[in-house]
């Protein structure tokens, strides 16, 4: 078994223009005071890392990582979650995913998905100079159109929709390899990758790629009623990154898992703060370490009810007690010790 990491905190949802949110120094400060032991670094923001630099210069990651950790803090992992999704975007979503874009780019899907293939591939040069060996991002999506389709997929959809999907990402996984990275997707609805059978598709589709990996948020999967504690016995092996997401789900007689087009506070799936949502985080924590799952625990808030700033200030001890320390020993260890073959039959009579 091993001991999860953390309390860490992703900080995409904080990072802004104000201080101390609009600089490194201001949201390490910040995340410390709060009892944070690690941050997970969104690539888009640039007043927090230059990606450019990171991949090109060693000299500029280590001054990084030392600002990081004079405020006692570890980089946890790397996000391309934005830039992620671009390597794959369907047309019909071509205008709400070109913001996620370089404004030269936008109108240009073509030009949008390399630039996009070759930052995420920087990223990975970047994390093997800042000494990380996880990557979070999203897969994407050129199916997700036709989730719950009518008219019905033609024959073969699927099939050419992941087989392109892994072309697409082929090319990054082969160079994270060479970093010696996981990518690890964040299974998530609205990727082509939003649950364990999809996964498996993509996984398939890249010849099972070692560097083919999961983030694992159970938030997602309890908007989706998935079963995210069997989910870890399926998939341990495959973990190698974690938000700690918090989610609720209350159907009525008027809405269910599509939430009708309701505002985020009132449909019947919620995010919601740490210890407010229906997550159970006991079961989480004991399978992770039970099956020695080695990762950071990241909060991610996105809570529709309460304040960011009450729920950063409650995310780093929330998951400080969850944390177990595995054990190194069993409390019958006593019975135990070298195999006695006379011993054995005594006790069994033969």
């Amino acid at each position: 078994m091993k001991t999860i990491k953390g309390p860490a905190v992703f900080l995409a949802q904080f990072a802004g223009n104000e201080a101390p949110f609009n600089s490194l120094d201001g949201i390490c400060k910040w995340a410390a005071d709060l009892g944070y032991k690690g941050i997970q670094m969104p690539t888009w923001e640039t007043s927090l890392i230059d990606i450019e630099k990171a991949a090109d210069s060693q000299t500029y990651c280590d001054e990084l990582k030392g600002k990081v950790n004079a405020y006692g803090l570890e980089i946890t992992e790397l996000s391309t979650h934005l830039q992620g999704q671009l390597v794959a975007v369907n047309p019909a979503y071509d205008t709400m995913f070109d913001g996620f874009a370089p404004e030269h780019l936008r109108g240009n899907p073509k030009a949008r998905t390399a630039w996009a293939i070759d930052f995420v591939k920087k990223c990975g040069t970047a994390s093997r100079r800042l000494g990380l060996n996880a990557h979070a991002t999203f897969s994407g999506a050129l199916m997700w159109h036709t989730v719950y389709p009518w008219p019905q997929r033609p024959n073969g959809l699927v099939d050419m929709g992941f087989k392109e999907l892994a072309k697409r990402w082929l090319p990054i996984l082969n160079h994270f390899d060479e970093q010696g990275v996981d990518v690890c997707y964040e299974i998530h609805p609205g990727e082509d990758l939003h649950d364990g059978i999809s996964y498996e598709r993509f996984l398939a589709a890249t010849n099972n790629h070692k560097r083919a990996n999961i983030l694992y948020d159970p938030s997602h999967y309890v908007l989706q009623q998935l079963d995210y504690l069997s989910f870890i016995d399926f998939y341990h092996e495959r973990i190698k990154a974690f938000h700690v997401k918090d989610a609720e789900f209350n159907p009525s007689g008027k809405q269910g898992v599509y939430g009708g087009y309701a505002d985020w506070k009132d449909r019947a799936g919620r995010f919601r703060s740490l210890g407010d949502g229906q997550v159970d985080f006991k079961g989480i924590f004991t399978k992770l370490t039970k099956h020695a799952v080695d990762v950071w625990a990241v909060m991610e808030w996105e809570c529709c009810i309460k304040s960011s700033e009450q729920g950063a200030k409650e995310g780093a001890p929330f998951i400080q007690k969850h944390i177990i320390e595995a054990a190194q020993k069993s409390f019958d260890d006593f019975a135990g010790g070298n195999v006695d073959e006379d011993h054995l039959k005594r006790i069994l009579g033969i």
